[in-house]
């Protein structure tokens, strides 16, 4: 089938439905769907934890800041071609959308090529430096990162798939299919870890399996819905072109990932140069990063629909829309972040209890976890006016709301906090980071006042 130039024929929901309709109905089931894999995560940890051992989950919690980064990567290709291709679908250009979408598979194979390259050559060093010489644990987490690593291709392939479904209106879809692959993806982890025994790798190929299954499920939907780009869009354009515009619009939101990997990561060497009790502390934070990371894709959904609906109105010309559009993100995404400072101020030792029953793990679980949520609040309305500047093709905006915080505030005050006070300090860098942020937060939109979320809509475009 080819690919056609604009059609009037296919309806772009982003630009004719209510925004608060279009809103619900598009970050409803992509917080399912991203929750799901949350959840997974979360579940994940507590058959290692409590199946396998502390030490274990130490192992898994080490390979953390490798998972980071294979999100990071995955957001590099996909985030750059939703800017991109939400624009031409806005605009109704079906054939450069298609060029787009070509682009990235072609980006998206080299990135994993590169990765594999780098994880065989120096993969077996990074993890025992994280490791503070524990060979045991050392182990076990280069064999679950192996597995992870080798199924890259499938992981950002799938997640290329996933951000065209959502920017050509099929959220709904994308959270039925998620929601099945990670229903099998629990069950084949149950089934590797808790019956077959096979330890932390079992994880992994659970994961891998699960994407195998999702990217042939996303296939077959394209290729049975006309009002989707065709695959056969991915043979008409170079796959070897166009990377550098992919690049720059998602590199902001990949580099917060890889951010996130860095802050991990010296997270993990402190603990190992700072605490007698190595393993507990890195199995607490490992709790700690999946209960935060299922926190945070409900937040990334908003976002992500955010930037869906500012990158089609704007395409389309409709500022006004994406205006609005914003406000009602960063009032729900306030509303979610306050009920999670509230949970783990409150609720710390027994959300540890649920992965270990080591009462060192389940302790180290809620000293972090209150510090490190104390200004939660303000995270999800920053990220969500991040996506909103990337939508618009503004990725120096984004990158200072996205970058400076685990980059270079976080780092920082992770070396200067541990210094002071040890590892019970090492956990108020996070909210001090978070105030600074706020303050560049509220400085910059005082400074560039982006129309899209300073505007009144004109009651032609409310009515619309």
């Amino acid at each position: 089938m080819s690919v056609g130039p604009a059609s009037n024929t296919v309806e772009n929901r982003f630009l004719t439905r209510p925004v608060g309709r279009l809103f619900l109905s598009n970050a409803l089931p992509m917080a399912v769907v991203m929750s799901t894999g949350g959840l997974l995560n979360v579940i994940d940890g507590i058959f290692v934890g409590r199946f396998i051992g502390a030490e274990a989950l130490a192992a898994v919690s080490l390979g953390f800041p490798v998972v980071m980064l294979l999100t990071a990567l995955t957001a590099l290709g996909g985030g750059g071609m939703s800017s991109l291709l939400a624009r031409h679908l806005g605009a109704g250009d079906r054939s450069k959308a298609g060029a787009v979408f070509a682009r990235a598979h072609g980006l998206a194979l080299a990135i994993s090529a590169g990765l594999i390259a780098a994880a065989l050559t120096l993969g077996p060093s990074v993890v025992s430096a994280l490791a503070a010489g524990n060979e045991a644990v050392a182990a076990e987490t280069r064999s679950y990162l192996l597995i992870l690593i080798l199924g890259a291709p499938v992981q950002l392939t799938l997640g290329l798939h996933a951000d065209a479904l959502r920017n050509e209106g099929r959220a709904g879809l994308i959270a039925l299919l998620s929601v099945l692959v990670n229903l099998l993806n629990i069950a084949a982890n149950y089934v590797a870890i808790v019956l077959l025994g096979l330890g932390v790798a079992g994880s992994a190929l659970g994961t891998v399996s699960a994407q195998i299954l999702g990217l042939a499920l996303v296939l077959i939907v394209r290729a049975r819905d006309r009002d989707l780009l065709p695959l056969g869009a991915l043979v008409q354009a170079s796959w070897l072109s166009g990377w550098g515009r992919i690049l720059a619009l998602g590199l902001p939101l990949s580099l917060t990932f890889i951010g996130m990997a860095l802050v991990s990561s010296t997270v993990l060497l402190l603990i190992g140069t700072t605490s007698a009790d190595h393993a507990s502390y890195v199995a607490a934070y490992g709790v700690v990063t999946r209960i935060l990371g299922l926190a945070f894709l409900p937040q990334m959904a908003i976002a992500l629909t955010t930037q869906s609906i500012t990158g089609n109105n704007v395409g389309a010309g409709r500022i006004a829309r994406a205006g609005a559009a914003l406000r009602l993100a960063i009032a729900v995404v306030s509303l979610w972040c306050a009920g999670v400072a509230l949970t783990c101020l409150v609720a710390g030792e027994p959300l540890g209890a649920m992965f270990s029953e080591d009462p060192q793990v389940t302790a180290a679980v809620a000293a972090i976890l209150r510090p490190m949520t104390a200004l939660y609040v303000f995270t999800g309305p920053i990220l969500v006016l991040a996506m909103h500047f990337q939508a618009m093709g503004h990725p120096l905006r984004t990158a200072v709301l996205t970058l400076v915080k685990p980059w270079l505030l976080v780092p920082a005050l992770l070396v200067l906090m541990n210094a002071l006070a040890g590892i019970e300090g090492l956990w108020f860098a996070f909210p001090i980071a978070d105030a600074v942020l706020l303050g560049l937060a509220l400085l910059l939109i005082r400074r560039v006042r982006p129309i899209a979320s300073l505007s009144a809509a004109p009651s032609a475009e409310k009515a619309a």
